[in-house]
């Protein structure tokens, strides 16, 4: 089967690598996702050109889209769809700015599949109590009023992911959508997980919050809730990172795809230079400023010196989860109407599938679907050393099964690879990560920013927001907390609607 082409519209797309001359950057970006791309945009409004290198062949990060051509027919799929919700208006409008009429409302629809049935995510009341029957929903209760006796009144601390899930949920809640899910997609068991991981991600949702919102006491006032629709791209999330590359260019910033960092010299102080690779060559440049949106293990790696052995010990320590995907053409109209379906059981080899068409039918041929299927894996797994062909042989027996197609009906399979996807939130990850910034922070022209820079785990629109205090740090001369950025006190997936600008 062919590989797919990862065709990101040449006009979208910049030439050139650091093999040809380069001039010195004011600013160098380290990375072309959406904080260093958000970061390089900000600072262009403010006349300020930087330097941005891209180690892959197209902008975007793990949030760009890919083309899949099939002689006429064209397929586009993200790396694992990107829905956009966000609390910062400001945001919105810059992406507003970008795609005008390709940015689009769609209504959410994601369920998790447990036990051959169909549940909506996040939780409906009513929907868990008719599949599970009566008695089955009584003891869900019954675990949740026992929990939150033991965490609230008698006050047992919340030490861990397990503590956290079963205080909000009740022991047998969390072990029938959440404890089996998680640690699918983290390899460790719940209770090696930090409760960071809950806080960030489901703080303030609860058992109770489920059955207030079921006997609609949730209240009108306030945000409406991503829980029911969201926006997206009519050609896919790497289109905003497609059209921030072209308005870039257009201001003069330049931005060069198949390079990298080699070598990052410092005084212990400041970064000194950069030396970059491209298939032409080596180049060093000696910036007054440096942004890095690269994975912070490997950016530590590249330091010249090298930093402290406590430095290098802890990063040797910080874990990071990798994923596997394969992507199905279909000779199909339609498989489902989601689009997300979460798999919890660990029976299950895949953790995740998502319907490109549910998202925009812009993203396949008319008469035509695609499925993306995502596995989570260390790389060394067995799943990760798997060809094209055993990982389609692997999946067909599920989804013959359960009659969302057959193999008759794949036109092609395309399987593709990323490690350093998702930073792993173990018990000892903060402190780790704590001693990695306590000296980095002395480098005083290095910001460092997004999911892989700072080891977080975040949204697109919580990196972008990285790259936009990025900027202001530059342009102001001063520190910003960028760990405050995302951290809401609540739901993580709640987040204003805006309607669009007239």
């Amino acid at each position: 089967m062919p590989s797919p082409a990862e065709d990101p519209k040449a006009a979208a797309q910049p030439t050139g690598s650091a093999g040809s001359a380069v001039s010195t950057p004011g600013v160098l970006v380290l990375g072309a996702g959406p904080a260093g791309l958000a970061c390089a945009m900000e600072l262009s409004k403010k006349g300020r050109k930087a330097l941005v290198i891209e180690r892959d062949e197209q902008v975007g990060g793990l949030a760009k889209t890919l083309t899949v051509r099939e002689g006429e027919l064209e397929f586009l799929t993200d790396i694992g769809p990107h829905r956009f919700f966000s609390k910062n208006k400001y945001l919105y409008d810059f992406i507003e700015d970008l795609l005008h009429e390709e940015w689009r409302k769609v209504p959410r629809l994601t369920r998790q599949f447990i036990e051959g049935k169909y549940y909506n995510y996040p939780v409906n009341f009513q929907q868990v109590v008719r599949n599970l029957g009566f008695w089955r929903s009584c003891r869900i209760g019954v675990d949740y009023v026992l929990a939150r006796l033991r965490y609230g009144l008698l006050q047992k601390p919340l030490r861990t992911f397990e503590d956290y899930v079963v205080a909000n949920f009740g022991r047998a809640l969390a072990e029938f959508s959440m404890i089996n899910y998680t640690e699918k997609i983290w390899g460790i068991p719940v209770r090696d997980i930090h409760p960071d991981w809950a806080k960030q991600r489901i703080h303030g949702l609860n058992l109770w919050s489920v059955f207030k919102n079921a006997l609609g006491l949730r209240g009108k006032k306030g945000p409406k809730s991503l829980v029911d629709e969201f926006y997206y791209p009519q050609f896919g999330t790497g289109t905003i990172y497609e059209e921030i590359g072209r308005h870039l260019q257009k201001k003069g910033t330049e931005i060069r795809v198949r390079t990298e960092p080699v070598k990052v010299r410092h005084d212990g102080k400041r970064i000194t230079s950069v030396d970059l690779k491209s298939p032409e060559g080596v180049v060093t440049v000696q910036p007054e400023h440096v942004v890095e949106s690269v994975p912070l293990t490997h950016f530590l790696t590249l330091l010249d010196p090298p930093p402290p052995p406590e430095v290098t010990s802890a990063a040797s320590q910080l874990k990071w989860r990798a994923q596997v995907y394969l992507f199905l053409t279909l000779d199909k109209d339609k498989v489902t109407d989601d689009n997300w379906i979460y798999f919890p059981s660990k029976d299950i080899p895949f953790g995740r599938t998502s319907e490109m068409k549910n998202f925009s039918p812009d993203m396949c041929p008319p008469g035509k679907t695609s499925f993306f299927i995502e596995f989570f894996a260390f790389e060394g797994d067995a799943i990760w050393a798997m060809t094209k062909e055993q990982v389609l042989d692997l999946v067909m027996p599920y989804f013959e099964k359960w009659g969302f197609f057959s193999r008759k009906e794949v036109r092609q399979a395309y399987l593709w690879k990323r490690p350093h996807v998702y930073p792993v939130y173990d018990n000892e990850y903060k402190a780790r990560l704590a001693t990695i910034q306590g000296w980095l922070e002395r480098l005083e022209n290095l910001v460092y920013v997004g999911r892989p820079g700072r080891f977080r785990y975040t949204n697109q629109d919580h990196s972008l927001e990285m790259g936009i205090i990025a900027s202001r740090m530059i342009l102001e001369g001063r520190k910003y907390d960028m760990d405050t950025v995302g951290s809401e006190n609540e739901y993580f997936e709640k987040g204003p609607i805006y309607e669009k600008r007239i």
